[in-house]
């Protein structure tokens, strides 16, 4: 059973940095896509950013190209979200999410909820300004 356990998430001021992880088990992620995702108050899901656990191709939204990072560690299946220059309007909980990639899907799917069958509980972020 696919496990993922985020933390990392934390109180910072606008401007500041945190780094997530998100610890993956449970099977080999080879050919697995792992996203982050984050939902504030009252508002839907969005996308944050992607990583193909082969290869390493990384895939961001607009809002956060530039200032964030994902990126992989195979040694201990981790998954981190690098977050810098953060704002306010970061203020969410993020959420750790893997799928087994397939190929008849566009990239695009995997920029949804709907494209992810594993999901970890989430992780708090707090800036404040």
């Amino acid at each position: 059973q696919v496990q993922l356990v985020e933390s990392g998430g934390g109180l910072v001021q606008a401007g500041g940095s945190l780094r997530l992880s998100c610890a993956a088990s449970g099977r080999t992620f080879s050919g697995y896509i792992m996203g982050w995702f984050r939902q504030a108050p009252g508002k839907e899901r969005e996308f944050v950013a992607a990583i193909r656990w082969s290869g390493g191709i990384t895939y961001y939204a607009d809002s956060v190209k530039g200032r964030f990072t994902i990126s992989r560690d195979n040694a201990k299946n981790t998954v981190y979200l690098q977050m810098n220059s953060l704002k306010p309007e970061d203020t969410a909980v993020y959420y750790c999410a893997a799928q087994l990639i397939r190929g008849y899907y566009s990239i695009t799917y995997y920029y949804t909820g709907d494209g992810y069958a594993y999901w970890g509980q989430g992780t708090q972020v707090t800036v404040s300004s």
